[in-house]
């Protein structure tokens, strides 16, 4: 066999390694979300994370150094997966108010229904862990925060406003990632009750544009 064929054979080789590490590693991430959000974190094993998993207790810590790190790469995924639906639309919304609680909606009416494993982990089972833990958090609610902030600022642009004060678009912000945060914690893991989502999330998203209003000056 010729090198470059030798060269090609273990780079397909390779690739196939990459794809099931990559497979594996997912397999044990989905596995953590569905045995953390159940069981709660503090009463999960590593053993019967392996169980659900389908591979071995080594092959876990193969993969992450402990229970701590799991969730640090889980709480990772989840930020992305909510970032990826809500942080974006609030990027893409069209600067009117409109557009500013459709990207609201997003999280009440896509994200919330569609992902409790997902509220009840990065709301619930990381609150009160480690201070690397809470560190974690910290970075990724600060994303959360400037995403909403950012289109906060784009909305006053496009309508010809200033805010009261400079930390009048923070304070909205912070308080609307409260609002989201508090409101699935309550009804959804609280209640576990999707039924009036809809409901939930316009009531919220027209006291969320009072606000706003109530901070404009001309």
């Amino acid at each position: 066999m010729s090198n470059t064929k030798k060269s090609q054979v273990q780079s397909k080789s390779a690739l196939r390694r990459q794809r099931e590490r990559e497979l594996r590693y997912q397999t044990i991430l989905s596995a953590a979300e569905k045995l953390f959000s159940s069981e709660g974190y503090h009463g999960a094993s590593m053993e019967r994370l392996a169980e659900m998993s389908e591979v071995s207790v080594g092959t876990v810590y193969f993969y992450f150094k402990n229970k701590e790190d799991l969730l640090l790469h889980l709480l990772n995924q989840i930020a992305y997966a909510l970032r990826e639906l809500v942080g974006s639309e609030f990027r893409r919304a069209d600067a009117t108010l409109e557009g500013f609680k459709k990207a609201g909606a997003a999280f009440f009416k896509e994200f919330c229904p569609r992902h409790p494993e997902k509220l009840a982990i990065i709301f619930r089972e990381s609150v009160g862990q480690s201070v690397h833990v809470e560190e974690h958090r910290k970075k990724i609610f600060d994303k959360f925060i400037a995403d909403v902030q950012g289109a906060l600022n784009r909305l006053a642009d496009r309508m010809g406003v200033s805010y009261r004060s400079p930390h009048s678009a923070e304070i909205l912000a912070v308080s609307i990632v409260g609002m989201y945060e508090r409101l699935a914690y309550h009804y959804l893991i609280w209640r576990n009750s999707c039924t009036d989502l809809d409901a939930i999330a316009e009531d919220a998203l027209t006291f969320i544009e009072g606000g706003v209003q109530n901070l404009w000056t001309r």
